[in-house]
């Protein structure tokens, strides 16, 4: 389903567009996706609407699931963590770090956008296939208008990417290009 309103308060929530993931995954798609995010975060910014920046630091606590990923978590080099600098990260901005792949278990997002009164969520980042998609179903569950940017996010593996958009996503919610939200938030340039 395509973009068809946008609620008076909308939020924009990008997933995992930080350091240590988007170094890892380099090439067209990925900086595609940060460049289409960061635009994005700007025509929110330009009104007033809520950005928030989910990164994720490691598993969830008690995981057992190999020594190698527990060593491998905490292994991590400084700044592994941070926004992308093509976030042009404002102090308006949201911070909310996730140990699951989900950005709303166990991280207060679902408190944040009900305080600040939003009924709408636009998700974009990486991986489309897993944080984004985890994070969708999630934002649904709760009840909010989720709509999916669909050229602002990427996956490492192109046939993941390619299932969570043409069939999961429109399950979920709408879909839509950078271009038609920002086209439709009025926060064109």
């Amino acid at each position: 389903m395509t973009l068809t309103t946008i609620d008076p308060v909308p939020a924009l929530v990008l997933v995992d567009l930080q350091q240590g993931i988007v170094s890892a995954l380099p090439g067209a798609a990925t900086t595609a996706a940060v460049a289409r995010s960061a635009e994005l975060a700007d025509a929110f910014r330009r009104r007033g609407l809520p950005v928030v920046l989910v990164t994720v630091t490691g598993r969830a606590p008690g995981r057992v699931d190999t020594v190698r990923a527990a060593a491998r978590d905490t292994e991590r080099p400084p700044g592994w963590a941070d926004p992308v600098d093509d976030l042009g990260v404002r102090p308006t901005d949201h911070r909310v770090t996730k140990r699951r792949r989900s950005a709303f278990h166990d991280t207060g997002l679902d408190t944040l956008l009900r305080d600040l009164g939003v009924t709408q969520v636009f998700l974009a980042g990486i991986s489309t296939s897993s944080g984004v998609e985890s994070t969708a179903r999630s934002a649904a569950d709760h009840g909010y208008h989720v709509v999916l940017a669909t050229d602002a996010m990427t996956d490492p593996d192109a046939d993941a990417h390619r299932h969570s958009v043409e069939r999961i996503f429109p399950k979920l919610g709408e879909t839509a290009t950078t271009a038609e939200i920002v086209a439709m938030t009025g926060a064109g340039r």
